[in-house]
């Protein structure tokens, strides 16, 4: 699944074309609202944990771990509700903010100095800002805050050019298309969150 895969202009592996349409059909369900995103989460988190490894994105590696896990409860949240009760969209308060923020920084923290001290990364500061705000954007997508687009807006726009620059071309095209996925997804619930 490692072999070369030249597409066009871009050069990639099978491992990651198939982890890139996984991907979009996860981000497609998760914009309606469809449990059934969790499972393609889980696959696609699984085969990228893969391609990141081989990339030495240890810090995007291990997020794809945490993705698996967050997966597995978001699907349970998204099936069954929070104490039986439906999981509507909703949307932070002021000190919900704040603390999505702070998480953020103490996590962007903590995996700068893992990924400086434990790794090879030559990009240790970048990878652990993205992961920290991909930790904060799936917790709040699994929790149907509203916020999580705009998170993934912020985090996406900036992975493109991480992964530009280490050569995942065909993951860096996936991130752009992301970006767009969520604009419309922002939309989408927020007219769900007015209703």
């Amino acid at each position: 699944m490692n072999d070369a895969l030249v597409i066009g202009p871009f050069s990639t592996s099978w491992l990651e074309l198939i982890s890139f349409m996984l991907s979009v059909v996860t981000v497609w369900l998760n914009i309606r609202q469809l449990h059934w995103a969790w499972l393609f989460s889980i696959v696609s988190s699984l085969m990228y944990g893969v391609v990141f490894y081989q990339s030495a994105l240890y810090g995007d590696m291990a997020l794809q771990a945490v993705f698996v896990a967050v997966s597995v409860q978001g699907w349970i949240w998204w099936l069954r509700g929070i104490e039986q009760r439906a999981l509507p969209v909703t949307a932070l308060t002021q000190r919900g903010q704040l603390a999505v923020f702070a998480s953020w920084g103490v996590s962007f923290v903590a995996i700068a100095a893992a990924l400086r001290i434990y790794t090879d990364s030559d990009v240790p500061y970048s990878d652990a800002f993205l992961t920290a705000g991909s930790l904060v954007g799936q917790y709040l997508l699994a929790k149907k805050r509203i916020e999580n687009w705009l998170t993934w807006i912020a985090v996406d726009v900036l992975y493109v050019g991480l992964y530009l620059y280490k050569g995942l071309q065909l993951t860096a095209v996936l991130y752009g298309i992301f970006v767009l996925m969520a604009v419309q997804g922002w939309k989408r619930w927020k007219q769900d969150l007015q209703n």
